[in-house]
């Protein structure tokens, strides 16, 4: 789980909670005070993303439930109207274009629910809790859930659901980098969200993503901002799962798709290097002529398929249904749709007919445009970086910073490399070799692991990508550290302060054991790096929780002191060797029973 490690005041006013508008009618359960709304702690991150859930399921109905502390699940039924707390399951039905909004046996019927807290909504036998803000709406009896999420959140989910086993970091860092700008750098046809969860736009899970959202989590954060640009302008960029062993340009697949230089349709001798694994489908004349009536593709009645015309990549573009023409990837998003996306999963492919059945075999899977994540793989197990893997499918494109369209520098450190859009901020490499040679000596450790310091070049950007809090001045994951403008650090005399205290977290976090408390690992790097608490405000038994869910300054500080006291209590009676020893295998219990007794 990400943790915001270094707690500052730079901003005196923190972003209120989102509390969507209106207030739930009287009719219903519901606490419609504003006054009594908390707010949530964590700012909005900006630029967001509206993601439609479930839209493949085409529900009608859900249930609503808040999972934790009711009060702080706020829903409303109308735009400007206060908001009230949701204090008991509810149930939601498309009623036509209206929602019948159900709870303690009574019922109203509103033209759209908003929701804001932790909401924990089921259907279609799945349940799935979130923390973002969500809305419902209905239309033709179905109905419509927007999930508004940041960006990098989004990036993570997306890269978690469409990675891999065979994924390594430089893989999963060019897959986040194409995801991010493919959901950024175009419309994708959806009235009531920016992006779909499906294959129609990128496909996330919303449940758990096993053991993938860990390294999707690093990876997101990793490249976060990024996106592609050619010739100082955003780029277009798609992505597959296995181009057969050639990518193809988009005019090939989509029929109103514009050539561009940075999507040809290129030989992949990475996709091909393991063998190009062929796929092949039978299909009837009667289900066939099912999934294109269904789509509105074709009437029934046609007798013959034949591939009318080829792409320079070899894949089908226009098939012929007699004497009608229609588009191959509209044929195979058809048939897709109807009965399965593994029936003929590209449009790389021959067909021969047999009396009413029609056999297709073929290659490659998905469109074959842009990054081919089989390739791209491959890329990464030979020992290609993140950037030759980009330049690969997207020839000419540079990855860079999404609002600015400046590329990210790297200045080597000793031991950390710092990564900058200004190459102003070579001019701190002193200071943070100092920062970075007194956290070994203060601690005595020191990881071989090369350390990824990245400044951001505003708050903004910087609570954007790690959705910090508005103290915080830096933020640290693993060995990858974040940080506000260096600039803003330097003149405010917090530079070395928080530069130490970020990499003594990283020295820290790579010897702590699975079992060791946060607060023994918060408690070092406060101690050594700021070793002026004289006594503990929270007893050592609730220290771990407070750590976790400080929601304001005040609390988060009065942990972080605790936390420290405690740990140099622990260094004075013991000794660094031995406390480093318990940081690596555990504390015993009487050692922390002695603590608590103070």
């Amino acid at each position: 789980m990400s943790r915001a490690l270094r707690l500052r005041q730079l901003f005196s006013v923190l972003v209120a909670g989102i509390l969507l508008a209106s207030a739930v009618r009287a009719a219903l359960p519901v606490a419609a005070s504003a006054a009594d709304t908390p707010s949530n702690p964590h700012p909005k991150p900006n630029p967001n993303l509206r993601v439609g859930m479930w839209t493949l399921w085409h529900d009608r109905e859900l249930t609503l439930t808040t999972p934790v502390r009711p009060a702080l699940t706020t829903l409303s039924t109308c735009k400007g109207c206060a908001p009230g707390r949701l204090l008991q399951a509810a149930s939601v039905k498309a009623d036509n274009s209206a929602i019948a909004l159900t709870s303690g046996g009574r019922t109203v019927h509103v033209d759209g629910l908003w929701l804001s807290g932790t909401t924990t909504l089921a259907a279609h036998g799945e349940s799935v809790t979130l923390s973002y803000p969500i809305s419902i709406s209905a239309r033709a009896g179905k109905l419509i859930i927007a999930v508004t999420m940041p960006v990098e959140s989004y990036v993570e989910r997306v890269v978690a659901s469409e990675s891999g086993s065979a994924d390594s970091p430089e893989s999963l860092k060019a897959l986040a980098v194409v995801v991010r700008t493919y959901a950024l750098h175009e419309a994708h046809g959806h009235p009531d969200y920016d992006v779909c969860d499906s294959t129609h736009c990128q496909l996330l899970h919303w449940g758990d993503s096993g053991k993938r959202r860990p390294s999707a989590h690093v990876t997101a954060l990793a490249t976060s901002g990024e996106t592609l640009w050619f010739h100082g302008a955003r780029a277009l960029a798609y992505f597959n799962k296995d181009c057969g062993g050639r990518t193809a340009s988009p005019v090939e697949i989509w029929p109103n798709a514009h050539a561009v230089s940075y999507l040809p349709s290129a030989p992949d001798r990475f996709c091909s290097a393991g063998g190009s694994k062929e796929w092949a489908t039978e299909l009837s004349r009667n289900e066939i002529s099912a999934a294109l009536a269904q789509a509105g593709v074709a009437r029934p009645g046609w007798n013959q398929i034949t591939v009318a015309k080829r792409g320079e990549s070899g894949r089908a573009v226009t098939l012929r249904l007699d004497a009608s023409n229609i588009s191959a990837e509209t044929f195979v998003l058809a048939v897709g749709q109807a009965l399965g996306w593994n029936k003929i999963p590209s449009t790389w492919f021959e067909v021969s007919q047999q009396g009413d059945r029609f056999l297709f075999h073929g290659r490659g899977w998905g469109h074959g445009v842009g990054l081919c994540q089989k390739g791209s793989a491959a890329m990464a197990a030979a020992g290609r970086s993140t950037e030759q893997i980009l330049a690969q499918y997207f020839p000419g494109v540079q990855s860079a910073d999404e609002t600015t369209g400046r590329t990210w520098k790297d200045f080597a450190g000793e031991g950390f490399t710092l990564q900058s859009l200004d190459t102003a901020d070579a001019s701190y490499l002193d200071d943070l070799n100092r920062a970075r040679h007194e956290a070994s000596e203060l601690s005595g450790l020191n990881d071989s692991t090369s350390i990824t310091v990245r400044a951001f070049p505003s708050t903004t950007a910087f609570r954007d990508a790690t959705s910090a809090l508005g103290w915080v001045a830096a933020f640290t994951e693993g060995n990858w550290i974040a940080t506000q403008p260096l600039h803003t650090l330097a003149a405010r005399k917090l530079l070395s302060e928080t530069l130490l205290h970020e990499f003594l977290h990283v020295l820290v976090e790579a010897q702590a054991g699975a079992s060791t408390p946060l607060w023994l690992r918060e408690g070092l790097v406060e101690t050594w790096s700021e070793p002026d608490a004289k006594t503990a405000a929270l007893k050592i038994e609730a220290l771990d929780q407070a750590l976790a869910h400080a929601k304001t300054e005040a609390a988060a500080e009065a942990a972080h002191r605790a936390a420290g006291f405690y740990a140099a209590q622990l260094l004075k009676r013991y000794g660094r060797a031995q406390v480093l020893a318990w940081l690596h295998a555990g504390l015993p219990s009487g050692v922390v029973a002695v603590l608590g007794q103070r």
